[in-house]
């Protein structure tokens, strides 16, 4: 829509010399796969052949509570968000051993967790719009107030975490229940039933599989006049934390800053995005390939190819930390290889 501002895409003229690059290393031609694809893609990002070492990398966790996750959904209850909020603040999850490992900074962020979280830092409750978000398929998740207000605070922790030096950011996510708002939004933004998008999430069962795809459809029917703007859409079918981290990502591509996708949750919020920010999904790599089918539909529709496909489906930003080692490995060939005119 007009109202939403477009983004341009990473330079094309840099992109040309950058597989011009890649073209001329000492390398068989196509030897790199897609890791040249994703060195091309770096190189444009960053306006510069070769690509600077990506050494900074920076995730941020948006967490919060779905209402549906009360409606048989999951198969955790939802004490288990606050849970893992102090668990990623211990540096214990599994995002936070992955991340460890690879060198990427974690900052875990309290957007709806339905608990008062005592004890915990004032930073990570700072940006806290409501306790949990509104069962989607009775009732809208937010208020047109509080999307706004959730999108607006993504914007922010996005100006922040690239005033921090962010080369490359993640969105990663916590929250009981929330494969369920993710695949509602991906369905609505793709226009798509409820059948080809519902995932079993943490693992639920035949049944609980089958109770969970009416809901989602129950949803989609309940706002399907709604679903034409991208804020009205999230206000009736996200969440706090879904709605900052498409802030997040939308501000970061309107700043030229590169985002690394997760799995379903990250992907629909990366939908979400591109629909508040229009061209949005050129600054998007996808991380990996999560077990949800709507985040393949998505990726699908966004034009983008998981770096890997191995399984995951833990969700926390940490698909796309495992990936972060390719991507810091495929700007530095195209930049450290040699090129073959210098050996002739």
């Amino acid at each position: 829509m007009s109202r939403y501002e477009a983004v341009s895409a990473p330079s094309e003229v840099v992109r040309a010399a950058a597989a011009e690059r890649l073209a001329g290393l000492a390398t068989p031609p196509g030897a790199l796969g897609r890791l040249g694809d994703l060195a091309v893609w770096i190189a444009a990002t960053q306006s510069m052949v070769p690509p600077a070492p990506v050494t900074h990398v920076r995730t941020v966790i948006f967490a919060g509570d779905h209402g549906v996750s009360d409606h048989g959904v999951s198969a955790f209850p939802k004490a288990i968000t606050p849970a893992m909020v102090r668990t990623f603040l211990m540096g214990k999850a599994g995002v936070s051993v992955l991340a460890a490992q690879h060198g990427v900074s974690v900052r875990v962020l309290d957007l709806g967790v339905d608990d008062d979280l005592e004890g915990v830092a004032p930073e990570v409750t700072r940006f806290k719009v409501r306790r949990g978000s509104g069962a989607i398929h009775l009732e809208d998740a937010l208020t047109t107030d509080e999307t706004l207000q959730a999108i607006a605070a993504g914007e922010t922790i996005a100006a922040e975490e690239i005033a921090a030096g962010a080369q490359l950011l993640i969105s990663g996510d916590m929250g009981i229940g929330n494969t369920t708002p993710a695949a509602a939004l991906i369905a609505a933004s793709l226009s798509l039933p409820a059948m080809e998008v519902t995932g079993r999430g943490t693992g639920i069962d035949e049944s609980a599989l089958a109770h969970k795809m009416a809901v989602v459809q129950q949803a989609l029917d309940r706002t399907r006049e709604r679903t034409g703007d991208p804020i009205d859409t999230l206000t009736a079918l996200g969440s706090a934390d879904l709605a900052a981290a498409a802030g997040f990502m939308a501000a970061a591509a309107r700043a030229g800053v590169p985002v690394l996708l997760d799995g379903v949750i990250s992907v629909a919020a990366a939908v979400m995005a591109d629909r508040l920010a229009p061209g949005a999904a050129a600054w998007f790599a996808a991380g990996h390939r999560s077990t949800e089918p709507a985040q393949t539909l998505a990726l699908d529709k966004l034009g983008l190819e998981p770096i890997l496909d191995v399984g995951m489906r833990l969700g926390e930003g940490s698909g796309a930390v495992a990936a972060v080692p390719l991507v810091r490995s495929a700007a530095l060939l195209l930049s450290d290889v040699a090129l073959l005119a210098d050996l002739m």
